[in-house]
């Protein structure tokens, strides 16, 4: 889906000309910089967001090209230089420390890839959760994540879980990873 154009009524997140939907926002070279959050906040939606992994060939484990994405704020589907890994929750595609992906799709540092995330947001009635977050995740075109349930906000997320909407926040974790063509499309 590399280049997926943005649907009728789409929220333009990214386009490579402005960061200003992000604070803080920074871009380097039209790309965006890890370690946005998007200002608007959000309930459920169709997110699509392209990313680029560095090569960090000295580096190991969560050192290589780490970053994520974070629905609502809340709950990470995780960035990291995972090429021919075993693909494990705290790997490219995992839903950090939930769900590892079903199949590893990341492709190679320095490659473009993305994710395709339809996401559903908890529900709350009177302060209290009723029913779980829901996400399906394609990576690369594949789908790794098909309806799994996020029982807990990932752990130091910016954002704790709660009935409030959130916002689309990019990891940064020190490393050059770098985005463009983000959009998203809410839904009830």
């Amino acid at each position: 889906t590399l280049g997926a154009k943005p649907p009728a009524g789409a929220v333009v997140l990214f386009d490579g000309t402005s960061a200003d939907a992000f604070g803080p926002g920074k871009i380097e070279n039209q790309l965006l910089v890890a370690g946005a959050t998007s200002k608007r906040k959000f309930q459920s939606c169709q997110l699509h967001v392209e990313f680029l992994l560095p090569f960090m060939p000295q580096a190991r484990g969560q050192g290589r090209g780490n970053s994520g994405v974070y629905l609502q704020g809340r709950y990470e589907v995780q960035m990291l230089d995972s090429f021919g890994l075993a693909g494990e929750d705290n790997e490219c595609g995992g839903i950090y420390r939930i769900k590892p992906p079903d199949v590893n799709m990341c492709y190679p540092p320095l490659s473009w890839q993305t994710y395709d995330i339809d996401y559903t947001a908890a529900k709350f009635e009177g302060g209290k959760k009723i029913r779980n977050a829901l996400i399906t995740v394609s990576h690369n075109g594949v789908v790794i994540h098909k309806d799994v349930e996020l029982p807990k906000g990932t752990q130091a997320a910016p954002v704790a879980e709660g009935p409030e909407p959130g916002p689309i926040y990019l990891q940064d974790h020190g490393n050059p990873v770098r985005y463009r063509n983000i959009w998203l499309v809410e839904r009830p």
